[in-house]
């Protein structure tokens, strides 16, 4: 009997290459599918030429971070109070200083503000109380001189700060505050009128005293935009905490 003969030197052939991408072979990985040329691994679709894999969008190589929603809760206890510590080191070391706050406007109230801006006026919508910042966290003004120790600190390259928020007082069985992490910048233009906005609804008394709202307006108005946010409520069990951190490029 003839002995069957495999090709090359024992090597069994080679199977052709699929030209197809969009043919899904049955050497596939369980739960990948292709699509317009594109593989959805396990946990990831493809929409459109579109991926979309965790909180992600993916188009034409470039990734697009999705805003993540700070809880309510966090939202609420900073709107709940006025008075932030912030927390920074210079070139003398480690210092804080407390500073009046405002949360702050929504990216509709800056776009409204720019296009008012672009055609020479000043009014903007009005803000909500409490709002999500232009990439989907919080967003808080305070006004300091640029002139002060913190001031020129914070208006290094890259300054970070770190920071709390809490009433005095409390019993520690429902105490409350917030720890946060961020960074801080001078504004000017449309974006200082909608700050200003937020600020003076906050503080309605700086536009009630002339002479304390005219020294406001000379003074720079700062945004800290926080990256990082843990709430801490003992009210809902002794040491509960519930925590928000940015998309990183966001």
């Amino acid at each position: 009997m003839a002995k069957k003969t495999n090709d090359s030197d024992g090597q069994m052939p080679q199977m052709p290459e699929v030209s197809d991408r969009r043919t899904a072979r049955a050497g596939d990985s369980a739960g990948e599918s292709v699509r317009g040329g594109e593989a959805a691994s396990s946990g990831e679709s493809v929409r459109d030429g579109e991926s979309v894999r965790g909180g992600e969008s993916v188009r034409g190589g470039a990734t697009a971070v999705r805003p993540v929603p700070c809880p309510h809760a966090i939202e609420q206890a900073l709107a709940a109070h006025t008075t932030i510590t912030l927390a920074y080191v210079d070139e003398d070391g480690p210092q804080a200083c407390a500073v009046l706050y405002a949360t702050g406007a929504t990216n509709d109230e800056v776009e409204a503000a720019e296009v008012g801006e672009a055609a020479g006026e000043v009014e903007t919508a009005d803000a909500a109380e409490t709002g999500a910042g232009a990439v989907g966290g919080p967003v808080l003004y305070f006004v300091t001189s640029a002139t002060t120790r913190h001031g020129r600190a914070l208006a290094e390259p890259e300054a970070r700060v770190a920071f709390t928020v809490q009433r005095d007082g409390q019993e520690w069985s429902a105490l409350t505050g917030i720890q946060g992490r961020g960074r801080c910048r001078p504004l000017s233009g449309a974006e200082r009128v909608v700050g200003w906005r937020a600020y003076t609804r906050r503080f309605p008394f700086v536009e009630a005293d002339e002479r304390l709202r005219a020294a406001l307006e000379r003074t720079t108005l700062w945004e800290l935009r926080p990256d990082w946010l843990r709430l801490i409520d003992n009210g809902q069990g002794f040491g509960h905490k519930e925590e928000w951190q940015r998309p990183e490029g966001a």
